[in-house]
């Protein structure tokens, strides 16, 4: 029996203005799915193009929806997801960039999983030397937030049940973080997420990340995330740094013979911090 016989998948597409790229993907994307005998529908949303993106979409027979302005690369997700009539979403960008061919061998696995995402091999790092550096970056924060290694914290290639994706729906953003979130979001919560390696390309045409924006919203973003779930990883390290500049202050001042208001400060503030934090921590933990 082929190994996707029994599976039912709704594979959505975000697109904007990706008339030099849209073509390719959808025959990848076509003859991969017709080889390992995937039942599954195509939805693609056309977050507000104005290119000539929507006139190649409708030579294919994909459901195509359409958004008249630009409202997001994560609105253009949940609109897809909205319209899938499978229990099983998949997702990945048209841009040239993920290996749309492999969404089979992501399927494959989800019954085990809660989600199955793929991540990108380390070449992709030659795409864009400063992205790749401030990825870096939110990376290795977010897995201390999380407290596990993340191999690829925001790939647009995934599968996951739709049923999970309900539970966070009200979180999840209508930007480029959709998919730093949805991560996040399953990894605080402890649900099962497989990383499958796979190639990364570079995209064609012009690139939709901008660095400084982007790389403060995907911070902030991280942050407030990890506040949702888990307060403490926040908290704590301000309140014991505080703390222990208190204790740094303290001995100076009895070296000095007077205490200082800073020292009191920086005890006040730490004892404020770790009280929030815990605070915070029963509340969360009240919520899930």
């Amino acid at each position: 029996m082929p190994e996707n016989s029994n599976k039912q998948v709704s594979i959505v597409l975000p697109v904007y203005n990706e008339e030099a790229n849209i073509k390719e993907t959808f025959d990848k994307l076509l003859n991969s799915v017709k080889a390992h005998n995937l039942e599954c529908e195509i939805i693609v949303v056309d977050d507000g193009s104005k290119d000539r993106t929507k006139e190649i979409i409708k030579q294919y027979d994909v459901k195509l929806i359409e958004h008249e302005q630009n409202k997001g690369y994560g609105a253009a997700l949940k609109t897809g997801i909205h319209f899938a009539k499978y229990d099983i979403i998949a997702m990945s960008d048209a841009d040239g960039t993920y290996p749309v061919e492999q969404i089979p061998g992501l399927v494959k696995y989800i019954d085990n999983y809660d989600m199955v995402v793929g991540a990108r091999n380390e070449n992709y790092a030659k795409v864009n030397l400063l992205r790749h550096l401030v990825k870096w970056f939110l990376n290795k924060y977010a897995n201390y937030l999380v407290k596990e290694k993340i191999p690829d914290l925001n790939s647009g290639l995934r599968v996951f049940k739709k049923d999970v994706y309900e539970r966070f729906r009200g979180l999840l953003p209508n930007g480029f973080s959709f998919t730093t979130t949805i991560t996040l979001a399953l990894l605080s919560n402890d649900y099962r997420v497989k990383y499958i390696p796979i190639e990364y390309f570079k995209r064609g045409g012009k690139s939709k990340f901008k660095p400084i924006s982007d790389t403060i919203n995907f911070f902030s973003l991280i942050t407030r995330t990890s506040l949702y779930f888990n307060p403490l990883r926040v908290y704590m390290p301000i309140a014991l740094l505080l703390l222990c500049l208190g204790i740094i202050f303290l001995s100076y001042d009895i070296y000095m013979r007077d205490v200082t208001d800073k020292t009191m400060m920086a005890f006040l503030w730490g004892i404020q911090f770790a009280a929030i934090g815990l605070l915070a921590d029963m509340i969360s933990r009240q919520r899930r």
